[in-house]
């Protein structure tokens, strides 16, 4: 899957602000060239929620070990919730586990360093991972969508 790919299915669901930082418009630097997907159907920046899914194009300060320093390598990062993380990690988001290599590519980890709030990760999701990538963000996406309900009292939407 490629970065676009990704961001062209994720913006498919419906009801999705993409963000993706630049040069000149007044976010971080290190942002540039990152996508942050949040549910917002009426397009407005949600203000105190975070994003339920990322691609990363580079190691940030503290979360190094996914190597994204590589020639074309990104991240897919997933708020996968409780349920879902627990599903494919065999624990909890909050428990000890063995730690997952982070740089491996196409395999479904926990998050290397969000793991512990039910996020999970992927480095350039492929052939294997691929129908999982999409399962995940369809997932998170209807998970951010009946919070975003929830919190406004809207309706929720088929």
């Amino acid at each position: 899957m490629t970065i676009d790919e990704i961001t062209d299915f994720v913006e498919g669901l419906g009801g999705v602000l993409a963000v993706r930082p630049a040069p000149g418009d007044g976010t971080p630097e290190i942002s540039w060239g990152d996508t942050f997907f949040s549910y917002a159907p009426d397009g407005v920046p949600p203000k105190a929620t975070q994003p339920f899914a990322t691609i990363v194009t580079k190691d940030y300060p503290g979360d190094e070990r996914s190597r994204l320093d590589r020639p074309d390598t990104f991240r897919v990062n997933v708020a996968a919730g409780r349920d879902t993380f627990s599903e494919w990690t065999g624990h909890a988001p909050r428990e000890p586990a063995p730690e997952d290599d982070p740089s491996v590519t196409d395999t479904v980890i926990a998050h290397p360093v969000y793991g512990s709030v039910g996020w999970l990760a992927v480095v350039n999701p492929g052939g294997r991972t691929g129908e999982a990538v999409r399962r995940l963000l369809r997932e998170a996406h209807h998970l951010a969508r009946v919070r975003h309900e929830r919190r406004t009292g809207s309706a929720p939407s088929s």
